[in-house]
């Protein structure tokens, strides 16, 4: 992912501002993935994509103000196909 630091620098602002934005790459996950536990607590489970057309995801939920950033996949991962 290092080859696309401009994408890497836009991931992080939009993590870091509006995480919660639903966006063509920015989106819930559905069904089992949909979930993530932590603490005891559920948390809905985001994913973003840095770019539209690549194939690399980054997993994510929110707790209060603070994004966790569970999984980076470099290519799609196999769980969602």
């Amino acid at each position: 992912m290092a080859s696309i630091r401009n994408h890497m620098a836009e991931t992080w602002d939009f993590l870091t501002v509006t995480p919660l934005l639903t966006t063509p790459t920015n989106y819930r996950l559905k069904g089992e993935l949909g979930t993530v536990h932590h603490n005891g607590k559920a948390h809905d489970r985001w994913q973003h994509k840095p770019t539209a057309k690549g194939s690399a995801r980054i997993w994510f939920y929110v707790e209060k103000n603070t994004v966790f950033l569970e999984q980076v996949h470099t290519h799609h991962p196999n769980e969602t196909k």
